[in-house]
């Protein structure tokens, strides 16, 4: 349900960057009735041009909790599993959420939906409009922006979002560094079309100096990222459809007949992380806060699921429902993840660049041991797939605390993530409270919604409106609830 917002400048939020992570925050935010100015220097348009392919488990439960997932399956292909260098497969079929599977869709099909979502949510769009100063003051910031026809001016906000991508303008604006390295140079990237079906959905291999990836989109065409280690020239090289399937070719024996590319791209492999994620009234999320490589497909990932984070922060700081504190708790918990991310992607290109002896040996090493040890088998799908992170928690707190809640049965017919739509906490009880004593139809009706489990459990869960528990008992009365829903809600 969409709030009317109350459009000024001391409850305004600008988000920079109108890709898949600020469309997700944007949209958020102007559900919970926070007025949304989106300011994006391309011109209006759905750009085809898109190096993100992949929905990973989490990021498809935090977009049911939008009721959004549903249309992305049916675009998207779900594949279940991936090989890895032919001796080991990331089996997601085995994950323990209700999306078994890694969704295969091309970046402008999410931001299809999400832009949808924005617009309908009454999201302010500036095309044509690129940041070009900010300052910060102790109730607000001003940007400054180049419009159309490059008329300069300026918009006031209390708070303001870079997700502007690896090269931030508002990063740079706010003086944050942004350190690394490139990893890898000259990517290859197509869409291709294939003759043959490879004998598996999405593989990864690596021989002599090249490695690929093939995944199909199930539209007929099959996304390609390849790399050759003797081949180290300028993103500005031209690329032509001869030598992406050489690179095929020289990692997995053929190129499956391919003929036909309707996008072809190149570029180089970063991993780099803003210390800092937020400055004052600004914040940075998505790959303007890290980037690393495409290995394990979590980069849009990563972004989307910043932008769950803070989306609800900041509407109920603006809204006047928790202390400023509150924001603080966005770097405290994602930047952990996002240097968790790096390293996990980082670890596959280097399994798939190995070439010394000792490195190959250490890769058979490594699959050998995934191969047979089932928790660690089990900790790198849940981390790939987004489910494996957990937040820290306050000394003493329960131990569900900071965890990924689940998709849990609910009483009436109903699962946790509905519960969750509307940007809402859900408090999953034991028994049948009466809703009043949780005002559940005063100031929290529209931030709260009141469940009871389908079974015979009896702990108390209030969940956030991003999908992780923010408190919970084993045994609580209605005034221990109300205490933490003072604490947690507001």
């Amino acid at each position: 349900m969409n709030r009317t917002p109350n459009r000024t400048p001391d409850r305004t939020v600008i988000v920079v960057g109108s890709g898949p992570t600020g469309l997700l925050l944007a949209g958020d935010l102007a559900t919970a009735g926070i007025p949304v100015t989106l300011v994006e220097k391309r011109p209006q348009k759905i750009s085809n041009l898109s190096r993100a392919f992949a929905l990973h488990a989490r990021t498809l439960e935090q977009l049911d909790a939008r009721a959004l997932t549903d249309e992305l399956e049916t675009a998207g292909r779900p594949l279940g599993r991936l090989s890895l260098f032919d001796r080991f497969t990331l089996d997601f079929t085995t994950l323990p959420s209700r999306f078994r599977h890694v969704l295969v869709l091309p970046q402008y099909e999410v931001e299809k939906v999400l832009t949808r979502r924005a617009a309908e949510a009454g999201v302010e769009f500036r095309h044509d409009t690129e940041l070009t100063g900010l300052s910060q003051r102790a109730d607000g910031v001003t940007v400054e922006v180049r419009g159309p026809g490059g008329a300069a001016g300026t918009l006031d906000a209390a708070y303001v979002v870079g997700a502007d991508g690896m090269r931030s303008a508002v990063r740079a604006a706010v003086g944050v560094p942004f350190p690394g390295r490139s990893v890898i140079r000259s990517v290859v990237l197509a869409d291709v079309r294939l003759a043959e079906r490879p004998e598996l959905p999405l593989t990864v291999r690596s021989a002599g100096d090249t490695f690929a990836l093939v995944a199909p989109f199930g539209d007929g065409y099959y996304r390609v990222i390849g790399w050759n280690r003797t081949r180290d020239v300028p993103d500005s090289e031209p690329l032509g459809l001869d030598e992406v399937k050489e690179l095929v070719r020289g990692a997995f024996g053929t190129d499956f007949g391919m003929y036909e590319a309707r996008w072809m791209s190149r570029f180089h492999s970063d991993e780099r992380q803003a210390p800092a994620y937020r400055v004052g009234r600004v914040f940075l999320a998505g790959d303007a806060a890290h980037v690393h490589s495409p290995a394990g497909g979590q980069g849009m990932n990563t972004g989307l699921q910043d932008a769950a984070n803070l989306g609800w922060k900041l509407a109920a700081v603006i809204d006047g429902h928790a202390p400023e504190a509150l924001l603080d708790t966005y770097q405290a918990e994602r930047h952990p993840v996002g240097r968790s991310v790096l390293r996990s992607s980082g670890g596959i290109v280097r399994l798939a660049m190995a070439h010394a002896p000792w490195t190959v040996a250490l890769r058979a090493a490594l699959i050998g041991l995934l191969h047979t040890a089932a928790p660690a088998r089990r900790k790198v799908i849940a981390q790939i797939a987004g489910i494996g992170y957990a937040y820290r928690s306050p000394r003493g707190s329960h131990p569900l605390v900071g965890t990924r809640a689940p998709d849990l049965s609910l009483a009436n017919d109903t699962r946790l993530y509905e519960a969750l739509r509307g940007g809402r906490f859900a408090l999953v009880t034991p028994d049948a409270h009466d809703g009043k004593v949780y005002d559940t139809q005063g100031a929290r009706k529209d931030r709260l919604a009141v469940e009871r489990w389908a079974s015979d459990r009896r702990t108390a869960l209030l969940v956030r409106p991003d999908g992780y528990v923010a408190w919970a008992a084993d045994t609580a009365d209605p005034a221990a609830v109300e205490a933490a829903l003072v604490a947690h809600v507001g």
